[in-house]
């Protein structure tokens, strides 16, 4: 268990935390959420210990261990795959050193060996016998294979990298882990591995995540951060979501009887509670929904932008058709002969175990690479736009204002300062907000000001390259809605389980030697459906 208590944080500015008090219970899995700025990760290092609370102390149990997902990925170039998981229970790791280096001296003394004794009691206490064993399930459930795990950390790409690293905080089954965006980097496979862990793990986790799907089949609570408070709620962020919805419409019909009020919980209440997640969490968390009162929900302070595309005209027959598109960048092949043709209701997932593929795809297919052979062709009315993953190109002139910069993609009729600054607010750039360069936004205003682009341009073919990346839970969520109900075809990429689940109605696997296209169905049919899975194997095992 960790207890915070009257924990506040001050900057010159502003206060961030305005003595928070919870205890964060063993058994239960907090999502931490809260806008961009509330502070999500900041207090993560509170409770961690990297940065110092103006007033308050953080509390853990007796003897209690705590470990956190490290992101300096850079920071154990020198030792071994294995030894660097190990070293996430820093305890055992200096018994082991201290053991080794006991053993290797030349003059070993009878005091050498009552150390060497103690040392050996308190590593088999920490059931250090099984720590190389323990580690390598980890990898392996990871991704990362036993002819990896003697390999130095240098050697190891990017991605194999952050599983190392998640290994390391999941190692030595902690009483506390603290998880920041530890589904970043990690492809399907792992993610499912990671969500079952943590399902099953029986200690307390905090965790900080973007994707909603994780957060609902992982979290029992969730921990709200608003108003310069921590506030936690029962349940997953889906009925944290509803929940703070309801409450802001039973706060708004001021008129409505008390009773015609509980009765809306109360059915709420069952829909979720009937829904639970079929984790083993399941019985507690639905007796705990509920004992939930009136009282016990609130509304949010969240802002959320208005996402919205209208096409100005339909699409014909025929959408865009691909025939044998082949690419090789600095002599490695990216695409091996893709070919596919593309219906007017597409809505399309591409996915891959080498994004690479379907960003590069997607340059070709808009015009901003060459392919090395092959061809495609978009239907005589289609109309596309474009997010790339990428957007650095698309905001060279650093010193322009947003409004000027969104001038550019306006018709005449909308090109007036009045149009563009609503348009721009409902977009969550209010007032004086509009007139920021756009050398200083960051990742997500620079999306954000992406999707004012695209709906500008009334296409009625969205080209979509990882649009969830660096926005926040609500933007992300706003963008999911809009998407739903987009009249147009969409061909995009994303790492979001439930974007993805919801928008598309056909699935496309890019492999080194062709494509697995499937129309018609979910992205959960998909990925469930063993004759399409391994069919994807044969074509990466080629």
């Amino acid at each position: 268990m960790i207890t915070v208590s009257n924990v506040s944080l001050e900057f010159s500015d502003r206060k961030l935390f305005d003595e928070v008090n919870i205890k964060f219970i063993p058994g239960n899995c907090y999502g931490l959420i809260g806008a961009n700025g509330a502070g999500k990760s900041t207090f993560l290092k509170i409770l961690s210990g990297e940065i110092a609370p103006s007033t308050g102390n953080i509390a853990l149990g007796p003897d209690e261990r705590l470990t956190t997902l490290k992101q300096d990925h850079y920071g154990y170039e020198e030792y071994t795959v294995l030894e660097t998981v190990i070293m996430g229970h820093d305890r055992l790791y200096e018994i082991m050193k201290e053991k080794d280096a006991v053993y290797m001296k030349e003059d070993f003394t009878d005091e050498d060996g009552i150390r060497a004794a103690e040392l050996e009691g308190e590593f088999a206490e920490l059931d250090g016998w099984e720590a190389e064993p323990q580690a390598a399930v980890l990898l392996q459930g990871l991704g990362i294979l036993d002819n990896l795990h003697d390999t130095k950390m240098s050697e190891l790409s990017g991605g194999q990298k952050v599983k190392v690293l998640l290994a390391q905080a999941l190692f030595g089954k902690p009483d506390v882990l603290l998880l920041d965006e530890p589904t970043n980097g990690l492809d399907k496979l792992s993610i499912e591995w990671l969500e079952e862990f943590l399902i099953n793990f029986p200690n307390t986790v905090i965790v900080v995540s973007h994707d909603r799907h994780f957060l609902n089949k992982v979290c029992t609570h969730m921990a709200d951060v608003d108003f310069g408070k921590i506030k936690v709620f029962v349940g997953n962020y889906d009925f944290w979501l509803e929940s703070s919805q309801l409450a802001s419409k039973l706060a708004g019909d001021a008129n409505a009887k008390k009773e015609d009020q509980i009765k809306e919980l109360q059915d709420f209440i069952a829909r979720f509670s009937a829904n639970a997640s079929k984790s083993k969490q399941a019985t507690s968390r639905k007796k705990t929904l509920e004992k939930i009162t009136l009282d016990d929900i609130q509304p949010s302070s969240r802002r959320y932008p208005f996402v919205g595309f209208s096409p100005d005209r339909e699409i014909g027959n025929d959408l865009i058709r691909v025939e044998n598109i082949s690419k090789t960048i600095d002599g490695k092949k990216i695409l091996s002969n893709i070919s596919f043709a593309l219906n007017k209701d597409d809505k399309v997932a591409f996915t891959s175990m080498n994004e690479a593929a379907i960003t590069v795809l997607f340059k070709i297919i808009m015009g901003e690479m060459e392919p090395d052979s092959g061809t495609f062709k978009w239907g005589v009315t289609t109309s596309q736009t474009y997010l790339p993953k990428d957007t650095t190109s698309e905001f060279e002139q650093s010193d322009m204002m947003i409004v000027d910069w969104l001038r550019q993609f306006a018709s005449q009729e909308e090109s007036d300062n009045t149009f563009l600054r609503s348009f721009l607010g409902r977009m969550l750039f209010s007032g004086e907000d509009v007139l920021k360069k756009i050398g200083v936004l960051s990742g997500g205003e620079k999306v954000r000001c992406m999707l004012s682009k695209m709906m500008l341009s009334k296409a009625n073919v969205l080209v979509l390259d990882d649009p969830t990346n660096h926005l926040d839970l609500e933007s992300i969520t706003a963008l999911n809605d809009g998407l739903m109900t987009f009249k147009g075809a969409m061909l995009f990429a994303s790492h979001d389980y439930q974007f993805v689940q919801t928008i598309a109605n056909r699935i496309i696997e890019i492999t080194p030697n062709g494509v697995v296209d499937r129309a018609d169905t979910t992205y959960e049919a998909f990925s469930e459906n063993k004759t399409v899975q391994e069919q994807i194997k044969e074509l990466y095992a080629k």
